[in-house]
This record gives C-alpha cells, sequence and structure tokens, in this order.
C-alpha cells in the first residue's frame, strides 16, 4: 500500500511570515500550518495596516507590496 503523507509547516515556527495578497483573508495558523498543536485560528486584517501580530503566539505577518489606496473605507 502508498500512503501519501502529507507535511505541513510547524505553526508559528518561523515567528515573522511576509504574505501576499492572494493570502488574504489571512489567518494564523495559515492553512499551510498544522493545526493540532497550535492554537485556535484567528482572522488577522491585515489589509488595512499592512502589518499584523497574531495576539496567540505573538507571530508577525508582513503584507508585501503593502497599498494603503487599497484600504476599503466602511
Amino acid at each position: 500500500m502508498n500512503a501519501k503523507i502529507e507535511t505541513k509547516e510547524i505553526a508559528s515556527a518561523k515567528r515573522q511570515y511576509t504574505v501576499t495578497y492572494a493570502d488574504l483573508p489571512l489567518c494564523c495558523p495559515m492553512p499551510n500550518m498544522r493545526l493540532w498543536d497550535s492554537h485556535p485560528r484567528v482572522y488577522l486584517p491585515i489589509a488595512n495596516t499592512g502589518l499584523e501580530v497574531c495576539p496567540y503566539c505573538g507571530s508577525e505577518y508582513i503584507l508585501k507590496d503593502f497599498n494603503p489606496d487599497l484600504i476599503s473605507e466602511k
């Protein structure tokens, strides 16, 4: 039997992540990270600031090519 083993990144291992607009909406831990050994998923409003810090683990997320002109006014 050939079982495919999927390996995912350990959640919050790097402590600093660069993300793109394609990654939005941004959550920590991100979809490519393991969930079983991490904190609850939380969504971070990085599109408004270009920089967000996870309130659970302290990981810092930086939005690559942040453009404040793309901020939607509510």
